[in-house]
């Protein structure tokens, strides 16, 4: 079972006339993993607040026309202008068949460290992962321990993750020494990018005097000519 419900109904209509059924405040979708796609829609408020619960890392508990199943979030299609939803897709699955999702990334007690008592900010380069295991076992997200960061020296990688109990990796070969997070000194970043300002300002000015020079002297030989 899943926290997250939501109910589907479904449709007729497809291609350019699922225009009419945004128009009615409906969210075309269909859910892949069956004999056949289904074909289904959904109220647009229901729907949004469903995909932004379980994300694209927790089960969605459907129920298309009182049918139950269980899905996964595929893909969702958002209007790069308006940002409403266009159309989503859901993966069926079952409640003992292992699969993969993404998952966020939670950097954990940053603010304990001596990194963070020496003033030092963490940098995350790294955001979600993708994970395998079977829907009651997928986390929510995956947690990683940053208490121990100290120096600018210090960051976080792959190899720090302990994922939970039926939880792996999805991808086998991922290279351990990834990087999650990175600790940098904010005030010594902005000391050099005002020393870099003002070598690009000098070095400018030196060309401008070298330009203005050899003009100078390419006017007086004229002259002489």
């Amino acid at each position: 079972m899943s926290d997250t419900k939501l109910a589907l109904a479904k449709r007729e209509v497809s291609g350019k006339k699922v225009k009419s059924l945004r128009e009615q405040g409906l969210i075309p979708s269909v859910v892949f993993g069956g004999k056949e796609p289904i074909l289904t829609q959904s109220s647009y408020n229901e729907t949004e607040k469903a995909i932004r619960a379980a994300g694209y890392h927790s089960p969605i508990d459907l129920t298309i026309d009182g049918k139950a199943q269980m899905v996964l979030v595929k893909t969702v299609d958002i209007d790069p202008v308006k940002r409403f939803i266009r159309n989503i897709e859901f993966q069926a699955i079952s409640a003992n068949e292992v699969v993969e999702a993404t998952t966020p990334i939670k950097i954990v007690n940053f603010e304990t460290s001596d990194a963070s008592k020496a003033h030092l900010v963490l940098s995350v380069v790294l955001e979600e992962i993708d994970v395998k295991a079977k829907p009651a076992d997928l986390p929510e997200a995956i947690e990683v321990d940053a208490s121990k960061l100290a120096t600018i020296e210090d960051g976080l990688t792959i190899e720090d993750i302990v994922l939970p109990k039926g939880v792996e990796f999805a991808d086998k070969e991922l290279d351990k020494e990834q990087p999650i997070a990175n600790v940098y000194d904010p005030a010594e970043e902005a000391a050099e990018r005002e020393a870099k300002a003002e070598a690009d300002k000098a070095a400018d000015e030196a060309k401008a005097a070298e330009d203005a020079a050899a003009e100078a002297e390419a006017s007086t030989e004229e002259k002489a000519e």
